[in-house]
């Protein structure tokens, strides 16, 4: 598992735009759909999610607020910028790139047929 975490850590800004895409959200919540979708097979550790937050924040990719306290503790929540989203978008095309490449290196001919 360690391999698919190294592959996968490259990723975690735009791991991290693609679930703020569906919805504003905050870290704990965020990890916990990521476990969900993996089957908890991955998840972040929480220095990794928040410094990619503050990598993002910084890019003027996420912008942070805070919740109300109506839902118990107060949480920090982060939504996807215009500029967030275009990234998350050029993102994706470079990872369809990418994918198609290394399939190409490392997969045999007719195997992906």
């Amino acid at each position: 598992m360690s391999i698919a975490s190294d592959l996968i850590r490259g990723h975690t800004e735009t791991i991290v735009l693609a679930q703020l895409s569906e919805r504003d959200s905050y870290g704990y919540e965020i990890n916990k759909a990521i476990q969900q979708k993996t089957d908890g097979l991955f998840e972040l550790k929480e220095a990794t999610l928040y410094s990619a937050f503050r990598r993002l924040e910084q890019g003027q990719c996420v912008k942070s607020y805070w919740g109300g306290e109506d839902t118990g503790a107060r949480r920090r929540y982060y939504s996807i910028t215009p500029v967030g989203a275009a990234v998350l978008a050029q993102n994706r095309i470079d990872w369809h790139e990418a994918k198609e490449i290394i399939d190409k290196l490392i997969i045999a001919e007719g195997a992906l047929e």
